[in-house]
Parts: C-alpha cells; sequence; structure tokens
C-alpha cells in the first residue's frame, strides 16, 4: 500500500488491522525498555531526520507543489512548508524530549490503609495511540517522539497535504529505532490517504487503539468526537484573547499583541481576538490598531474600535466566533475586566487568553476567572505549545476536561495503575 493508493474496502480494514496488530506488540516492547534506550533512540531518531534532510526537502516540495495546484491558503502553505531552519528544529525537538524525566514508573502517590496494605500509584504508558492531524509534517515527529519517551506506539495518520514529506520523516524514524534495536512498528504512519482510513482508526481496531488524538481543524475534530468509538483527547481550535486593560504599559501592548497576532497567524495559538478597556481605549487602541495595520493584519470591529480606528472594517457576530488562522483580527472595547470576562466566557474555545495590565489585581482576577486551558498575564498566546513549556514538544493543546488539559506532551501521554503490597493479608 502506497501513500497515495485507494484500497477496496476489505483490504484496507485488513491492513489497517495489521497495523493495530502490530502496534499492539510494540507498545508492549516499547513499555519494557529503561528510559536510557527510550532516550538513545529519540536522539538517534534525530540524527536520522537530520541525515534525511535532503529526502525530507524534495518531498516536501512535492507536498507544496500540489498544495499550490490545490490553490490551498497561504495560512495552510506555511503549515506545509519546510526549509533546513524547520529541518533543524524538528531534530532539535526531538533531543529535548530525549532528555526530558521518563515519565513512565513515576509514582505519583503511595499510602497504607489499616489492612497494612502498601498502595502506590504508578505512571504507565497508554499503549497503542491514534494521531489524526491534517498540514504540518512536524507533527509527525513531534507524536511519534512523544509516544516513544512515554513507552507508547503511534500510529499516525497525517492529511494528504503533507504525504510526501510525512512519509520522509516517518520512515528516518523508524530506521533509527530499527537500528537501536527498538521495534521500529512503534512509529507507524497510514500509508494511504483513503478517507476510510481515519474511520477505521475511530473504531478503534478491533479494540487494539486505546486512545485517538485529533489534531487539525474543526471539520476534522468535530468528525473524530462524533465517531471515536474510543477514548479522544483534542480540541477544536483556539479562539484564543487578549484582554488589553486600563492599566497596561502602552509599549508592552503594542508588543505583545502583535506578536500574538502576526508571528504566525496559521498556528492555534495565534490571537483572533482583542478586547480592550473603555477607560482606556482611545490612548490604547490607536497605537495597537497602527502596529497591526502596518504588519499587514486586517482589522474588524465593533462601533466603539471603528470609531477610534476608521480603517477597521465592520465585525459581525460570526467575527467573534471564528477562528481565522489568517492576518485578520476582531477588536472590541469592552467595559473593564467584567466585560472582558463576560465576552470571553460567551465565545472562547477554552484555548488559550491572556491580560495586558500592570494591575496585579485585575491579573490575578483574569487568571483566576478565565476557564480556558492555558490563561496568561503580560505574554504572548505565541507561547502555547508544549516546547515552550518545557515539554520538548507537544500533540496537541487539548481543551476537555478528562485526563489531559493544555499542551499534551509524554506526561500527559500515560496513565496509571495501583501497585499494591501485602504481607499476606486476607480481606475478613
Amino acid at each position: 500500500m502506497t501513500k497515495h493508493e485507494a484500497l477496496p474496502d476489505a483490504a484496507l480494514a485488513d491492513a489497517m488491522m495489521d497495523m493495530g496488530a502490530r502496534a499492539r506488540a510494540a507498545s508492549r516492547a516499547m513499555a519494557q525498555r529503561t528510559p536510557d534506550e527510550r532516550s538513545r533512540a529519540l536522539s538517534a531518531m534525530a540524527n536520522a531526520i537530520r541525515a534525511a534532510e535532503s529526502d525530507i526537502l524534495a518531498a516536501n516540495q512535492k507536498d507544496l507543489d500540489i498544495g499550490r495546484a490545490k490553490d490551498l491558503s497561504p495560512a495552510l502553505m506555511d503549515r506545509l512548508a519546510l526549509d533546513a531552519a524547520r529541518i533543524e528544529s524538528i531534530a532539535a525537538g526531538l533531543e529535548a524530549v530525549a532528555v526530558l524525566p521518563d515519565p513512565v514508573g513515576r509514582e505519583l502517590a503511595r499510602w497504607t490503609v489499616p489492612s497494612g496494605l502498601d498502595i502506590a500509584r504508578v505512571a504507565v504508558p497508554l499503549g497503542v495511540i491514534g494521531i489524526i492531524y491534517e498540514s504540518r509534517p512536524n507533527v509527525t515527529a513531534d507524536a511519534a517522539a512523544l509516544c516513544v519517551r512515554s513507552g507508547n506506539a503511534a500510529i499516525l495518520r497525517c492529511g494528504s497535504e503533507s504525504a510526501n514529506a510525512s512519509g520522509a520523516i516517518a520512515t528516518a524514524m523508524r530506521g533509527a529505532l530499527a537500528d537501536r534495536g527498538l521495534p521500529e512498528d512503534a512509529v507507524q504512519l497510514v500509508p494511504t490517504t483513503d478517507r476510510e482510513a481515519v474511520g477505521h482508526l475511530l473504531g478503534g481496531l478491533g479494540g487494539q487503539l486505546d486512545v485517538v488524538v485529533p489534531r487539525g481543524g474543526r471539520g476534522l475534530v468535530e468528525r473524530v468526537q462524533a465517531e471515536a468509538r474510543v477514548p479522544v483527547i483534542g480540541h477544536l481550535e483556539g479562539l484564543c484573547h487578549a484582554y488589553v486593560d486600563k492599566a497596561a504599559d502602552p509599549a508592552k501592548a503594542v508588543e505583545i499583541v502583535l506578536n500574538a497576532k502576526m508571528r504566525r497567524t496559521g498556528i492555534c495559538g495565534s490571537l483572533e481576538k482583542l478586547l480592550v478597556d473603555s477607560a482606556a481605549a482611545a490612548d490604547l487602541l490607536p497605537s495597537i490598531a497602527e502596529a497591526l495595520i502596518a504588519a499587514g493584519c486586517e482589522l474588524r470591529g465593533d462601533e466603539g474600535a471603528r470609531k477610534l480606528v476608521p480603517e477597521m472594517r465592520t465585525a459581525t457576530e460570526e467575527d467573534w466566533q471564528t477562528e481565522y488562522l489568517a492576518p485578520v483580527l476582531a477588536v472590541k472595547i469592552v467595559d473593564g475586566i467584567d466585560g472582558a470576562l463576560a465576552h470571553i466566557s460567551e465565545w472562547s474555545s477554552g484555548h488559550t487568553e491572556t491580560v495586558i495590565t500592570e494591575d496585579a489585581a485585575v491579573a490575578e482576577r483574569f487568571l483566576s476567572d478565565v476557564d480556558s486551558a492555558i490563561v496568561m498575564h503580560n505574554a504572548s498566546t505565541q507561547f502555547a505549545d508544549g516546547g515552550e513549556f518545557g515539554m520538548g514538544a507537544e500533540i496537541g493543546i487539548a481543551t476537555g476536561r478528562i485526563h489531559a488539559r493544555g499542551p499534551v506532551g509524554a506526561d500527559q501521554l500515560t496513565i496509571f495503575k495501583y501497585v499494591v503490597r501485602g504481607t499476606g493479608q486476607t480481606r475478613p
């Protein structure tokens, strides 16, 4: 089966079930490996990525050519594109994961009960993890690395846009695992872009798949959450907000908002909504807007914002619920921290929000009352990233309320079991 080959339903089902069985066997072997063995494998994977740079770039060029032919948006093309610097960043990310503390075997808690039993809660791998993602080929390496670090096996299903580059990356990593004596089937890339393959993953591969992690747009995540027969770790979208308080430092506000929106507009941590305190909007908003417009950002504002910055287009209700992933920003004037909290409560996707203020009380209220996976004070939302959190990498930003929330790193890819030690106790 090749990356672009469509198979009859029965053949595809058999192929996917075989992947699941091989992943299950690999996951058992990975869980029994020592932390040092997993670390050395990750370092070898990083070196293999570097060695395969020319192959990866050639494969990526094929993806880019196909993307241009499909007239993909600039944001999607940016997500898709690789160059030498980005490949080095991928390799460096693998090395960062390699030196992380191994999460497997951590004793999370321990106590003794009146019967004399010694009970410990110990971290163990989740098992076989299916990761479904779209156009970013670096996710292939990030996801695989985190699964290896946490003693799991990964079945990766990339989008058709990144099939060639993702295949080259996966091939390099599998070779490194084999060279280190670890099962190469701990990292498998679904070798077809047939959408039915996603359906087989969501069905659980006959009990071989333990959890699914979707990383992509609303359509993908909604399908996964609706159809999955196994637990899901994921988020719908990043409707990230910044609230600029009347006590904000003006220069700091300009720099943070500009970076949060324009550093990379196509990532889920990109700022999408700007809320400005009405008490100081006349002083703060024009300079923020000037910097954004100069950087090529289109602004869409409510009536109050447009009075201060007439160049803005009129914002509609749709703008408050849209993740642009483009140089577009919706702007609203709000009545202080209460107005900001009310707007965020109504419209946020629960991903990342930041407050810009020098008032400690306002900052603490924002951090306490905003119910999102990540809340920030005087920092760009672009820091909503597992690598920036010291996790080496991430599979995604989870916005749910079960098991994992925020950046999903190696620690979040473990579950636990109870280890009970006795001295001959029987229950009366």
